[in-house]
């Protein structure tokens, strides 16, 4: 798989899965923008990498300046764009009586507005490209409910539709638009989830995701290098068929109806 002379916009890209997407991206040839709130912690992200073959614009997803910024720097930094990877994300726990209005917003505005608003700002420039592949990160979460997820899993469940809706509607420009549906990931985020679930177990990390892996058939969580192959094939040109796919990688999650029960479970002690 090779991306040598593209240009990729990844949000998201200062931490977690964002960082290794970058990184597989700029291994397999690509220079690429990365995107997320806070400049120190891009800055710090673009250091690993050679000069010349990383560009930061630290701003907000679901603000409508900034996305519309993000894309005129990735112009600018390479000259085209050729591959968006809607990454950004964040999550608010809780059920539905239990969240407070302001988090749901929050969490739908990053997770299904900002990939809305890349993509209203992306798709005419690769339109007049000639085209172009967009990667939109949902989640398992979208396919299915997982306890005390409202926000995150209504977010995801759009955003798949928002990746068939715009594959279907920009096929003819020869854009290509896919999700990809990881499960648990170890990342940051993933954290934020298993710390007060290890609480609840008087347990310390591994333990909890040990607890939260029980059902999976693989029997655990992925790391972040797990799902950048994927990413990588869908931006390359070996993918050229493919649009409009929502494609599992969760360790086999989604085929047993229990995966989410050892949440369900904790959150009844």
């Amino acid at each position: 798989m090779d991306l040598k002379g593209k240009v990729a916009l990844i949000t998201g890209g200062g931490r977690g899965l964002g960082v290794a997407i970058t990184r597989r991206f700029i291994k397999e040839g690509a220079k690429v923008c990365i995107t997320g709130r806070h400049r120190e912690t891009l800055e710090k992200t673009a250091k690993e990498f050679p000069k010349g073959s990383i560009a930061v614009c630290p701003g907000d997803v679901s603000k409508d300046e900034d996305a519309k910024r993000m894309v005129e720097e990735t112009l600018k930094f390479g000259g085209r764009l050729d591959v968006l990877v809607n990454n950004a994300a964040t999550d608010v726990k809780g059920r539905i009586t239990e969240l407070a209005p302001a988090d749901w917003r929050k969490v739908i505005e990053t997770d299904l507005t900002g990939p809305f608003l890349l993509l209203h700002f992306v798709l005419p420039v690769m339109m007049k490209a000639g085209g172009g592949s967009i990667v939109n990160i949902a989640s398992l979460g979208g396919t299915r409910c997982l306890p005390a997820c409202p926000a995150y899993n209504t977010a995801k469940a759009g955003l798949i539709m928002l990746t068939q809706q715009a594959a279907l509607d920009y096929g003819p420009y020869k854009i290509r638009v896919n999700a990809i549906c990881p499960g648990g990931i170890d990342t940051d985020l993933l954290d934020e989830m298993i710390l007060p679930m290890a609480k609840a177990l008087k347990t310390d990390k591994q333990g909890a995701l040990d607890y939260f892996s029980k059902h999976v058939p693989l029997r655990r969580v992925s790391k972040p290098e797990e799902i950048t192959g994927l990413c990588v094939y869908l931006a390359s040109e070996e993918s050229s068929f493919m649009t409009g796919a929502a494609l599992l990688i969760d360790g086999g999650a989604a085929i047993v109806d229990v995966s989410g029960a050892a949440v369900s479970e904790v959150g009844t002690q």
